[in-house]
């Protein structure tokens, strides 16, 4: 059954890649980015968020790659870097969109910034709290809400200099809305860091069938491939929110050491840092003949 329903599946996909399609209308439209399906899906994961080898060992593996790099994203855009001895992000606002268990947000606040991690599934929170609780240290700099990030818009415009989304985009329901919500919150000059799955037949391969059936790195269903979306297209989205692409890399997780590792491939997983143009920037890019259409390249 699994090898019959897995290569249908497969095969149409493969059919779908090769059109080679622009971003239209083919990923789910809905009022909320809340999927029902998944908030299910992660109210039943939740008392695992804290198990470094449980289902969520390869999130707790990813801060070592992530956090660096936002962390170093950070750093270099400020007026007078803070000496390497001290938290670098302090003073930093920075979102942490669908924080789940607090993985991200915790590392990020040791770091020195005041985060507010944002998540759909009240049992993520009650955890996040909790394990915040255990640690004094950050108590006072991380605030987590049960809310989604279109929630925040009305009363947050441009607060934050950073917004991070890791390993979200591929749950929401509705990725226009989402991203576009993340936008206005953001400060000009500010950040958005992203990292997902492309929507390639390699990443089914691997990020549904190797992940979920093989190797059993995640529970099954965790992942829809309808709901992955290519680096092109995040960044046209983005284009139309004021944001100017700065980095699109590659990611690869080694199950055997379990470790993630930067490569120039973007077939599979992939990072993304946008910057939101002021309105003088954003004013020069729309009427230059060398705007956004173009793919950033892809480099560390």
């Amino acid at each position: 059954m699994f090898c019959k329903r897995c290569l249908g599946q497969f095969m149409s996909i493969s059919r779908h890649c090769g059109h080679n399609k622009r971003w239209t209308h083919a990923r789910p439209i809905a009022q909320t980015t809340i999927d029902e399906e998944e908030h299910e899906k992660f109210k039943k994961l939740s008392h695992t968020w804290w198990n470094e080898v449980g289902e969520f060992q390869a999130l707790h593996a990813l801060n070592a790659l992530r956090v660096p790099w936002i962390r170093d994203s950070l750093v270099e855009k400020q007026d007078q870097p803070p000496p390497l001895h001290t938290k670098p992000l302090i003073g930093q606002q920075i979102l942490d969109a669908g924080s789940g268990g607090g993985i991200l947000s915790e590392a990020l606040a040791r770091l020195g910034a005041n985060v507010i991690g944002v998540d759909m599934v009240e049992d993520n929170i009650k955890v996040a709290q909790a394990h915040l609780e255990d640690d004094p240290a950050i108590c006072g700099t991380v605030k987590y809400i049960q809310a989604t990030v279109e929630d925040l818009v009305g009363t947050n415009e441009e607060a934050f200099d950073a917004v991070v989304a890791s390993e979200v985009v591929e749950h929401v329901s509705n990725i226009d809305t989402f991203l576009t919500s993340c936008c206005k919150i953001i400060k000009p000059g500010g950040s958005i860091f992203l990292t997902t799955i492309n929507k390639t037949a390699i990443s089914y391969m691997a990020g549904v069938l190797a992940a979920e059936y093989l190797l059993r790195l995640v529970p099954i269903g965790t992942h829809d491939w309808e709901k992955f979306i290519s680096p092109e297209d995040l960044q046209f989205l983005l284009d139309k929110s004021g944001f100017s692409t700065t980095l699109i890399h590659g990611m690869m997780y080694n199950p055997l050491t379990r470790r993630w590792n930067w490569i120039s491939q973007t077939g599979i997983n992939y990072g993304l840092h946008a910057v939101k143009l002021h309105s003088h920037d954003k004013l020069v890019s729309e009427t230059s003949p060398e705007n956004s259409a173009e793919t950033i390249e892809k480099s560390a």
